[in-house]
């Protein structure tokens, strides 16, 4: 047989034989599905870190929500006690304790605009009064009585009105307007002005919501900055009125 035909004979062979597999081929196809499989992991674990931040986003802002609100709600501190000094000034200038005229009074109920309204007790610390008219707190004094319903509301607020007499027998001196002129101006919520109608025996009043006290002509002015002071910081801005938290300036 000739060389020639040796290898056609040999390539006749080789045709019928089963190809072998490449070298390494498992291997690479092992490798690429490792490939994979790493990759799909760390996908879900993106996903997963996605999901948790923007949990933590939602639950931030809901609790920064909820503080916000916790905060608005109790912003108001409780009532504070009236200092010593202010009660044994008051004391020496033949004041009242400080009381409350209706007891456990609740909020005022807003009545319509223009109807009649009467208050009970004078200076009025509780009570019906205008939804739609507060007396603001600036400015802190006034040369005229101001109007009642919207101090009531005022009051509602946790404002403290500082009322005095200036005609007639029992009018307070003008020493003693200018200091309480002088509180209102110092005190957060707090307002000075004359009220006409305080009863006979009453020339300076002190009123917070559903709280009262009441001094006699012969208050002195250091007597009235002491008392007045005293007052309003126990009071003024605390959760002794019952919409405290409706005021801008506490």
């Amino acid at each position: 047989m000739t060389n020639k035909n040796k290898r056609k004979k040999q390539r006749a062979i080789a045709a019928t034989k089963p190809a072998q597999p490449v070298a390494g081929g498992n291997e690479a196809r092992r490798e690429r599905k490792e490939m994979a499989r790493k990759a799909r992991a760390a996908q879900r674990k993106r996903a997963q870190r996605s999901d948790l931040v923007r949990r933590a986003v939602v639950f931030g802002v809901a609790g920064v929500v909820g503080l916000g609100a916790f905060y608005w709600l109790t912003k108001a501190a409780g009532p504070g006690e009236i200092p010593q000094e202010a009660i044994d000034a008051a004391t020496s200038a033949g004041c009242s304790e400080v009381v409350q005229p209706l007891g456990d009074a609740p909020a005022g109920q807003h009545v319509p605009d223009g109807t009649p309204i009467t208050y009970a007790q004078r200076p009025a610390t509780s009570g019906e009064h205008y939804g739609g008219r507060v007396l603001p707190s600036s400015p802190d004094s006034y040369d005229q009585p101001v109007d009642e319903p919207a101090a009531v509301h005022f009051l509602e607020h946790a404002g403290v009105m500082l009322y005095y007499r200036v005609d007639g027998d029992g009018a307070v001196s003008p020493d003693v307007v200018d200091a309480l002129q002088g509180v209102a101006s110092a005190q957060r919520m707090t307002v000075a002005a004359p009220f006409d109608g305080l009863p006979d025996d009453t020339s300076v009043a002190l009123a917070a919501w559903d709280q009262l006290q009441t001094c006699p002509g012969t208050i002195t002015a250091g007597q009235a900055t002491t008392i007045a002071t005293g007052f309003s910081g126990a009071l003024a801005c605390t959760s002794n009125a019952p919409e405290a938290n409706a005021a801008d300036d506490c």
